[in-house]
C-alpha cells in the first residue's frame, strides 16, 4: 500500500511519485490550500492538497486529526528554499494527487502533542498515547537496545534459551504471583521472579553460555518506579572466574551504549568494595557524578557530652557520619529545615549541623551550631580535619543505626549534589560494587538472610566462616551501578552440593525444607556441575536512562500503575463462578464492587 515511511522522505526523492500511509497529525486550511501533516512511526511529512484536483480536495476537506490515510503524490522541494529543521522530511513536501481515508477517527481525548498530560489519562488511553512522537521514539530505542544486547551476546557465543513461565513457588524474596492448577486441585504454579534456578540447570546441562531477554514477575509492595512484571537480560556462563565475568559484562554494556546512543563509557569501569561504597557514599549504587562524600567520625565522638552522638558512637551497629557542603554556610534556615524533613523519610530522627564561619578557630563563634558547646575541642578539630572543611562550609551529621545513617545521608548527598551543582561534569558514571557481604542479620526474625540469594558462592577463603562466623563471610557477588541506579547484579554461583547445603544451614533452612524447595537443584549439583556465574540487567531501567525518561512506564508499551493495575484493560478484574469452580477456588468474601482503578 505504501512505498516509503513519512519520516524517510527527503531531497533524494524530489520528482518521484510516492505512496504514504499514516495518521493525520494536523490539518490546516490556508485560503484554499489544505496542508496535512501525515505521521507514521518514522516521523512527519507535509502533504499539500491543491483545489485543482476537485475529488481529492473534497476528501481532504473532511480529514480531521487521527484519520488513517493513504496519500499518493509527488515529492517537491519546499517553496522559496524554506526548510523545517524540526522534522527529517523538512526540506520537501508532497503534492497530493490522490488521498484515501482508510478509516476515520473520533475526536481524540487529548492532542498528541499536548504537554503535561496526567499519567492516568495517558494509561487509560494508552493506544493513543503510544502514537505520540516521544513514545514512538522510546519504544524504538527499547527495540534497538534489546537488539544490541542480542548482537553482542550472539557474537560472544551465548545461546538464547527460553525457560518456563509456569514454575515452582520458592518464595525467598518478593511474593510470588501464583497460578492455580485446574488439573491438580489445590496446587499452584508460580510466575518466575527470575530464571535463576533454570539457568543454573542449563549450565549443569552443558550449554556453557546462555542468555534470555525475559519477563519476570514480583508481587511487591507499592513503589514509585517498580512494575509487577519487568524485563531483564538474563545471562549465565560456565568456566569463568568472577573477574572474567565482570570484564565481559562491562564490555557488553560499553558496546550497547556505543551502538544505541553513541555514548563512550569509560574503560575500565571503576570498582568499589561494598564497604567502601557504603562508607563514602551511603549507598551500594552510588551516583559518582556527585562530588560530595560521607566522612566517618564515629570514633572521635565516643566521649563527647552530646549524648545523641556519644550514645550512638558507643553502641553496636551505630554510626556517626559527616557530610561537608562547600559554601553551605549560606544555606537558609528554611533550606536546612527542608533537608531535615527530607532525611526523615529514611528514618532519621534529625539532622545536626555546624556552620563553619572561621576554620582557623575552634569555638562557638567560629563554629555556629547548638551542638558545638557539647563537643570538646579535640572532637571538633578532628571533624574539621577529616571533612576538609573551609570557612563558609556547612557540615551535616547523621547519628543512628548504620543503615539509617547510610540511607539518610546517602540520599541527602545526592539531593544536595544535584540541587546545588556539586557535580563532576560527567554525563555517565558507571561503577562496579564488589565484595558484598554474604549474609545480613534480621533482628526481628533472629536469623541470617542472603544479601543476594542463597545460591551465591562465598569467597573461597571464607568457606570456613559459613559455620563459625557468617557475618564476616563475603560473597562472589557484583552489581553494576550507573548514575545512582542499579543496572544489573549477579554472582558466581555455588556449584558444589556440600557448599550449597552449608549455606542453607547458615540461613536456617533445614534439610527437609531444602529438599522440598530445591531438591532438583541439589540433585543436579551432584552430577559434575561446572563452576558458573552470571548476571541480569534490567532492560526497562537501562532504556529509561538512555531515553532520559522520568519513569520506566515511559519505555514499556503497556505498563501497570503504581497500584499494579492496567487502566487500559481494567485488570485485575473479577472472574465468573464457573472459572473459579474449574480451578477449585472459592472466594471467602464475594467482591461486590469492581476494583478501583483510580479513574476518578
Amino acid at each position: 500500500m505504501r512505498t516509503h515511511y513519512c519520516g524517510q522522505v527527503n531531497g533524494r526523492l524530489i520528482g518521484q511519485q510516492i505512496t504514504l500511509c499514516g495518521w493525520a497529525h494536523r490539518r490546516r486550511d490556508h485560503g484554499g490550500v489544505i496542508f496535512i501533516d501525515l505521521r507514521d512511526r518514522e516521523g512527519l511529512a507535509q502533504i499539500v492538497c491543491d483545489p485543482d484536483r476537485p475529488q481529492m480536495f473534497r476528501t481532504a476537506e473532511v480529514v480531521r486529526s487521527e484519520f488513517c490515510l493513504k496519500v499518493v503524490g509527488q515529492v517537491r522541494a519546499r517553496p522559496d528554499g524554506t526548510v523545517n529543521r524540526n522534522i527529517a522530511s523538512g526540506e520537501v513536501e508532497i503534492l497530493c494527487h490522490e488521498i484515501e481515508v482508510l478509516n476515520p477517527s473520533l475526536t481524540p481525548p487529548f492532542q498528541l502533542d499536548e504537554d503535561n498530560l496526567a499519567e492516568n489519562t495517558r494509561l487509560l488511553h494508552r493506544v493513543l498515547d503510544l502514537r505520540r512522537l516521544q513514545m514512538q521514539r522510546n519504544l524504538q530505542l527499547r527495540y534497538r537496545t534489546a537488539r544490541a544486547f542480542r548482537r553482542f551476546l550472539d557474537e560472544a557465543g551465548f545461546i538464547d534459551i527460553e525457560t518456563p513461565m509456569l514454575t515452582k513457588s520458592t518464595p525467598e524474596g518478593a511474593r510470588d504471583y501464583l497460578v492455580p492448577s485446574r488439573v491438580h486441585p489445590g496446587y499452584f504454579f508460580a510466575l518466575p521472579q527470575s530464571p535463576q534456578l533454570f539457568k543454573q540447570l542449563l549450565m549443569i546441562a552443558g550449554f556453557d553460555r546462555y542468555y534470555q531477554i525475559t519477563k519476570c514477575f514480583r508481587d511487591e509492595d507499592l513503589r514509585a518506579d517498580r512494575q509487577p512484571e519487568f524485563t531483564q537480560v538474563d545471562i549465565e556462563t560456565s568456566f569463568m572466574h568472577e573477574s572474567e565475568i565482570i570484564g565481559l559484562m562491562e564490555e557488553l554494556i560499553r558496546s550497547v551504549f556505543a551502538e544505541v546512543i553513541d555514548v563512550q563509557l569509560p574503560n575500565p569501569f571503576p570498582r568499589l568494595s561494598y564497604d567502601e561504597a557504603m562508607a563514602r557514599y551511603g549507598s551500594d549504587k552510588p551516583d559518582l557524578r556527585v562530588t560530595l562524600e560521607l566522612v566517618e567520625v564515629t570514633d572521635v565522638l565516643r566521649d563527647v557530652a552530646f549524648k545523641v552522638f556519644a550514645n550512638v558512637a558507643n553502641s553496636a551497629g551505630g554510626r556517626v557520619a559527616a557530610l561537608r557542603v562547600p559554601g553551605g554556610a549560606s544555606l537558609t534556615r528554611s533550606e536546612i529545615d527542608a533537608y531535615t524533613q527530607f532525611v526523615g523519610i529514611y528514618g532519621a530522627r534529625g539532622l545536626a549541623y555546624i556552620k563553619v564561619n572561621d576554620v582557623g578557630q575552634v569555638n562557638e563563634q567560629s563554629l555556629q551550631s547548638p551542638i558545638v558547646k557539647n563537643l570538646h575541642a579535640a572532637a571538633l578539630q578532628a571533624i574539621l580535619e577529616r571533612t576538609g572543611a573551609q570557612s563558609g562550609d556547612l557540615i551535616f551529621f547523621g547519628a543512628d543505626k548504620r543503615k539509617v545513617v547510610n540511607d539518610a545521608l546517602g540520599a541527602l548527598r545526592v539531593k544536595i549534589g544535584h540541587e546545588k551543582a556539586f557535580l563532576n561534569g560527567q554525563a555517565w558514571e558507571p561503577v562496579w560494587i564488589v565484595d558484598f557481604p554474604m549474609f545480613e542479620y534480621d533482628e526481628d526474625e533472629k536469623r541470617w538472610n542472603a544479601c543476594h540469594h542463597p545460591f551465591t558462592s562465598p569467597k573461597d577463603e571464607h568457606l570456613e566462616l559459613l559455620d563459625s562466623d557468617p557475618g564476616k563471610c563475603l560473597a562472589k557477588a557484583y552489581d553494576l551501578a550507573l548514575n545512582g541506579s542499579e543496572l544489573g547484579g549477579g554472582s558466581v554461583r555455588i556449584h558444589r552440593s556440600s557448599v550449597q547445603e552449608s549455606v542453607f544451614k547458615a540461613l536456617g533452612i533445614g534439610d527437609e525444607e531444602a529438599r522440598s524447595k530445591f531438591g532438583f537443584l541439589l540433585d543436579a549439583l551432584k552430577y559434575g556441575a561446572p563452576p558458573h556465574g552470571g548476571l541480569a540487567f534490567g532492560l526497562d531501567r537501562i532504556v529509561t536512562m538512555m531515553a532520559g525518561a522520568e519513569s520506566i512506564r515511559d519505555v514499556i508499551a503497556f505498563p501497570k500503575t503504581q497500584r499494579a493495575q492496567c487502566l487500559l484493560t481494567d485488570a485485575p478484574s473479577a472472574v465468573d463462578e464457573k472459572q473459579l469452580r474449574e480451578l477449585h477456588i472459592r472466594l471467602r468474601q464475594k467482591i461486590e464492587t469492581q476494583v478501583d482503578v483510580g479513574r476518578s
